[in-house]
C-alpha cells in the first residue's frame, strides 16, 4: 500500500497493486506468538488428482496433463481444451485485458491502522489518507463464496465461478497419492556415487505450513493449495516418483543468504518465528513457520543448481514456496521472502558456473532478481512481464532498464503494454530476443523463474499463455546451456492452470516433445511493438539483434497511432479522468464489486486523488 510512512533513508515510490491490496514500502509488523501455533496442513483423502466437487464431475483433457479428474454422482461438466474463458473476457479474465480479477478488502484490517506497525512508532504522518481508506458505495453483499481454484468471489446463487467456471464446493484432491510416494522416491545428492541422467524434484511438506493466519474477507492467492495441486498433478501423470528423483531438503545457511541479501533482511525474516503472524507489506505475510519454509525453498534451489552443475542430475524442478523473485537485497515484498532464483544462481557459480542465465516469465517483473544482479555481467537476467508504462505491479522492468556499471546490457526487459498476451507473443519474443541473446551469452546453466500467472484464467495476470506454450518455451531453453536447466516455481494462482502448466514443463524436462508447434508465429500488434522496442534498445549491447531488427522493420509497416510508447491512448485518458490511487484507476476491483455484488456498472469513484 503506498504510504508516506516509510523506513528511514528510503525513497517513497507508489507501487501498483499485486493482489488484494497495494505493496509499497516495507513495513514489518506482527502479532506475538501467544497461542498454540499454526495447525498442520490439511490433506485431501482422495487418491486421484483433482479439484473435488460436492456434487459434480469436472474433467480436463490431455492439455491439462490428464490430471484433473473427479468422480461425482450427480452431474457432469466437461471441458475441452484449456480453461474455458467464456464469459470471462477475451483472455479468461473476468474484466478484460487490463485489470486484476482479485477482490479488494472491503475494510482496512486493524493491523493497517495507525500505531500498529514499527513505522507508526517512529514516523508521524498528518496527511489525508482518504485514498487508501476506500469503502464500497453500497454495503457489500455477504452471501458470497470464493472459488478454490482462482479465489475470485461469486454470488451465493452462482454455481460456477464466473472467472474460471470452477464448480462451487470444489476442493483439492489427489495430494495424498503424491505424499505416499515421497518415501519411495530415489534421492539425489552430491554424495551419489554415479551421475544420474534424470530430472530432480525439490519439495518439502513443511513449505505448506507457510500460510496467512489472519482472517480476512478474501482468501490470499499465494496459498498452500498451489503446491498440493501441482504435486497431485505430477503424481497423476505418472511423473513422480517413477521418473524423477527427490532432492533431500535442507535449510539454506545465513552465509549463503548473505550473498544475495543484507543481514537485516535475513534477521527480519528470522524474527517471524516468534510471532503468530506478521506482515512485511500489506499482502506479504508470514507466520511462525514462514522463516523455515523460506529457508527450505532457497536451500532446495541452491542444491538443485549444484547438482545440475556437477552432473548428478540433468535438470530439475523446484516445487517451492514462498516465491522469491520480488525479494530484493534488503526487502521482502510481493509475496516473496528470500530470492530463490538469485540464491540458485549464486550456488551455481560457487559450483563452477562462470555465466548464468535467468529467464523470468512470471507475469510480474522480478524487480528483486534484477536489483541483485543489475551490476553483474556474469548473470544475464531476461524478463517477460506486463508493465503498461509502470502501472502494473511492481512498476519496474521498463525497456530502458538494462543494468548498471559492469552489468549494463545484462538486464533485458520485455514489457508487455497490455493484458491478454498469449502463446504467440511469448514465443515470438523468445525467437527474436531471448534465444539470440542467450546463444551469444552462452550460459553454463539456465534458471527459469517460472511463474504461471500469465496462464489463461489466472486472476492476477489476466493473460492467455497455455500449458502448451509453457512447454514450448521450456523446450526452447534446453538448448541454451546443453540441457542444464533449473525451473523454479514463482507465481501462479489458478490451481488448474498452474498444475497443468507445471506438469507440461516437467514432461519436457524428462525429454518429451513440447505439445506446441515450433513453426513461425504471428504476434499481436502490441506484442510486435514491444519486441521492436526491445530490439532497438538492446542492439547496441547484443550485435546479434541488429539484423533481426532490420528484418522485422523491413516487413513492418507504420505502427498504429493508437499506441504511444506501448501504452493505449484511451487507457491514458481513463487514468486522467478517474481519480484515486493507481490500483483503483484501472477500475478492475471496483468493477468486481459493482457488477457482481451491486448489479450495476462502474461509476466514478469519490476517492480523493493524490
Amino acid at each position: 500500500m503506498a504510504s508516506d510512512i516509510r523506513p528511514l533513508n528510503s525513497k517513497k515510490r507508489e507501487v501498483p497493486s499485486h493482489g488484494r491490496q497495494n505493496c509499497g514500502d516495507q513495513a514489518f509488523h506482527g502479532k506475538c506468538q501467544s497461542c498454540d501455533g499454526v495447525g498442520k496442513p490439511s490433506h485431501s483423502r482422495e487418491n486421484v488428482i483433482s479439484l473435488k466437487e460436492d456434487c459434480g464431475t469436472c474433467s480436463f483433457n490431455s492439455d491439462h496433463a490428464d490430471a484433473l479428474l473427479v468422480d461425482g454422482a450427480k452431474c457432469s461438466l466437461a471441458r475441452s481444451g484449456h480453461i474455458d474463458s467464456a464469459g470471462c473476457g477475451d483472455n479468461g479474465c473476468l474484466h478484460g485485458k487490463n485489470g486484476s480479477c482479485m477482490a479488494f478488502d472491503d475494510q482496512e484490517s486493524d493491523r493497517e491502522q495507525g500505531g500498529h506497525t514499527l513505522d507508526d512508532l517512529f514516523f508521524f504522518n498528518d496527511e489525508d489518507e482518504d485514498d487508501i481508506d476506500w469503502e464500497p458505495a453500497a454495503p457489500v453483499v455477504e452471501n458470497r463464496w470464493f472459488c478454490l481454484n482462482c479465489t475470485v468471489p461469486n454470488l451465493d446463487e452462482v454455481t460456477h465461478c464466473q472467472n474460471c467456471h470452477e464448480l462451487k464446493g470444489s476442493e483439492v484432491a489427489g495430494y495424498d497419492d503424491f505424499k505416499t510416494h515421497i518415501a519411495q522416491a530415489a534421492s539425489a545428492s552430491a554424495d551419489t556415487a554415479s551421475p544420474l541422467a534424470s530430472t530432480a524434484i525439490g519439495f518439502d511438506e513443511r513449505m505448506l505450513l507457510h500460510n496467512e493466519i489472519e482472517i480476512k474477507p478474501n482468501p490470499h492467492p499465494e496459498r498452500p493449495e498451489r503446491l498440493r495441486a501441482i504435486a497431485a498433478s505430477l503424481a497423476a501423470a505418472g511423473i513422480f516418483p517413477s521418473k524423477c528423483v527427490l532432492v533431500p531438503p535442507r535449510e539454506i545457511t545465513k552465509d549463503e543468504l548473505l550473498m544475495a541479501h543484507t543481514s537485516d533482511h535475513i534477521e527480519s525474516i528470522e524474527q517471524t518465528k516468534n510471532m503468530l503472524y506478521s506482515y512485511f507489506t500489506s499482502d506479504t505475510y508470514a507466520n511462525g513457520h514462514s522463516a523455515c519454509a523460506a529457508k527450505l525453498a532457497a536451500g532446495l534451489c541452491a542444491d538443485l543448481a549444484s547438482l545440475i552443475l556437477s552432473g548428478h542430475v540433468r535438470n530439475g524442478f523446484a516445487l517451492v514456496r514462498p516465491p522469491g523473485h520480488h525479494a530484493g537485497v534488503k526487502q521482502a515484498m510481493g509475496f516473496c521472502l528470500h530470492n530463490n532464483a538469485a540464491v540458485a544462481a549464486l550456488a551455481a557459480q560457487k559450483a563452477g558456473a562462470k555465466k548464468v542465465l535467468i529467464v523470468d516469465w512470471d507475469v510480474h517483473h522480478g524487480n528483486g532478481t534484477q536489483e541483485i544482479f543489475e551490476g553483474d555481467k556474469s548473470v544475464l537476467y531476461v524478463s517477460l512481464h506486463r508493465h503498461e508504462d509502470g502501472s502494473f505491479y511492481p512498476g519496474t522492468g521498463a525497456v530502458h532498464e538494462v543494468g548498471v556499471l559492469d552489468g549494463e546490457g545484462f538486464s533485458v526487459n520485455i514489457p508487455w503494454s497490455c493484458g491478454g498476451v498469449g502463446d504467440n507473443d511469448y514465443i515470438f519474443a523468445f525467437q527474436h530476443v531471448v534465444l539470440p541473446i542467450a546463444a551469444e551469452f552462452a550460459p553454463d546453466i539456465t534458471i527459469i523463474s517460472a511463474g504461471f500467472d500469465a496462464a489463461r484464467g489466472d486472476p492476477l495476470g489476466c493473460c492467455d499463455v497455455t500449458p502448451a506454450g509453457y512447454s514450448l518455451m521450456t523446450a526452447m531453453l534446453t538448448s541454451c546451456s546443453e540441457g542444464k536447466l533449473l525451473v523454479i516455481l514463482e507465481g501462479g494462482y489458478n490451481l488448474r492452470s498452474i498444475s497443468s502448466s507445471a506438469t507440461e514443463v516437467v514432461k519436457v524436462l524428462l525429454g518429451d516433445s513440447p505439445s506446441h508447434g515450433t513453426g513461425a508465429t504471428a504476434p499481436s500488434k502490441e506484442g510486435m511493438q514491444t519486441v521492436l522496442q526491445v530490439l532497438e534498445t538492446q542492439q547496441k549491447y547484443w550485435p546479434v539483434l541488429v539484423p533481426i531488427l532490420a528484418s522485422l522493420q523491413a516487413h513492418q509497416g507504420p505502427t498504429s497511432s493508437k499506441y504511444v510508447n506501448g501504452v493505449n491512448k484511451l487507457k491514458r485518458r481513463m487514468l486522467v479522468a478517474r481519480p484515486g490511487p493507481v490500483w483503483w484507476k484501472w477500475g478492475s476491483k471496483r468493477l468486481l464489486y459493482e457488477v457482481l455484488f451491486e448489479g450495476r456498472g462502474p461509476r466514478k469513484s469519490k476517492a480523493k486523488g493524490k
